[in-house]
């Protein structure tokens, strides 16, 4: 289950507040909700400090977004790691 809830909003920039889990269904929701946003052009930050978990469509709607320039803030370790373990195409041979 997702939670996404405004917390800040101007005319400029707004910020949500993502809790829960980012996986399965959860992600086309934070994906329209972020889409809405973007499309009113203003400048999205994602409080990812109550994620608790992600899956790999997670991830790669994260990526995009970051390409996006959303800006992903207070990701706890855990959730920061496989974010940028993402990024990693090393294969450790």
């Amino acid at each position: 289950m997702i939670r996404i809830s405004v917390v800040q909003s101007s005319s400029q920039t707004i910020t949500l507040r993502v809790e829960g889990v980012v996986k399965g269904r959860w992600v086309e929701e934070l994906r329209r909700m972020c889409e809405e946003f973007l499309s009113r052009r203003t400048q999205l930050i994602l409080d990812l400090a109550g994620m608790s978990l992600i899956d790999v469509d997670g991830i790669a709607l994260f990526r995009v977004l970051m390409d996006r320039h959303v800006v992903l803030a207070n990701a706890s370790l855990f959730i920061a790691e496989q974010l940028e373990g993402s990024n990693n195409t090393s294969t450790g041979n």
